[in-house]
């Protein structure tokens, strides 16, 4: 599988199974945001969580954002996925040179003690909020569901994007005696069916496939408007040109100051 989510149901053990390949939207964010390859591992890891987390959205216009915070260097990171499956966010620190270059991070070096806020919501309102030291924390805490969330990413140190997938596992409730949620898969670098077997779900059925890309709401218009909420004696003093850039993807708008004036 490739940039996509697939839903996956044993009906006879009553286990559901998300998997998710984001490698192509982390390989675009890490690259728009100038990511080192420490930056890009938790980048590629965070956007694979929403994605398993944006499979159960509602409605068209719901977002699930996932947002972390950590004691360590990396400060945190902000990401989201909507419900066809658009992704975007960002670390709070994009180069770490202690880091960088030497390997697979130290979660606990990179990360430290770790607070995670997960959030469903629509334009205008936020439909749900849990609060959790692990995501899968929040799933039994927030949720009250026996679940598990393994997330994988590989990057070179040129920031190539290898790999990264994640895989939701989900015992319903009146499920018994399965063991899957205990499964180390060790590598999510194979095929679904392949995941499927180490937990003994061979007769599980693929219920839904959805695409997973990049995709931000940021456009010419909003960095307009950004500057047009700036009052006028902020604006006469800006030069004729100005750069606004999305702190969500990175790209970078220039915007003429007479046009966001207008806005």
């Amino acid at each position: 599988m490739k940039d996509c989510r697939e839903e996956w149901f044993d009906a006879e053990k009553k286990v559901s199974v998300v998997i998710v390949d984001v490698t192509s939207a982390a390989q675009e964010l890490a690259r728009g945001h100038l990511c080192g390859p420490t930056a890009a591992y938790y980048l590629a890891k965070g956007l694979a969580a929403a994605a398993l987390l944006g499979a159960e959205t509602e409605s068209a216009e719901e977002t699930v954002g996932v947002q972390m915070k950590c004691s360590g260097p990396l400060g945190g990171l902000n990401v989201e996925c909507t419900a066809d499956g658009k992704l975007r966010g960002y670390t709070e620190r994009k180069i770490l040179d202690d880091f960088d270059g030497m390997g697979v991070p130290s979660d606990k070096a990179v990360l430290g003690e770790r607070r995670f806020q997960v959030t469903r919501s629509v334009p205008g309102r936020i439909l749900s909020q849990g609060i959790s030291n692990s995501l899968d924390g929040y799933l039994a805490g927030s949720l009250q569901r026996k679940a598990t969330i393994q997330l994988e990413a590989s990057v070179s140190d040129e920031v190539e994007i290898l790999e990264a997938r994640g895989v939701l596992v989900e015992e319903m409730p009146d499920a018994s005696g399965t063991g899957v949620l205990g499964v180390n898969f060790k590598s999510l670098a194979v095929s679904s069916r392949n995941l499927l077997g180490r937990i003994h779900l061979e007769k599980a059925e693929l219920r839904r496939t959805s695409p997973i890309k990049f995709g931000c709401r940021c456009s010419p218009e909003r960095a307009k408007a950004t500057l047009a909420a700036l009052s006028a004696e902020d604006r006469r003093g800006l030069p004729e040109k100005v750069g606004i850039t999305c702190h969500m993807c990175g790209r970078t708008y220039e915007v003429a100051a007479g046009e966001g004036g207008e806005a």
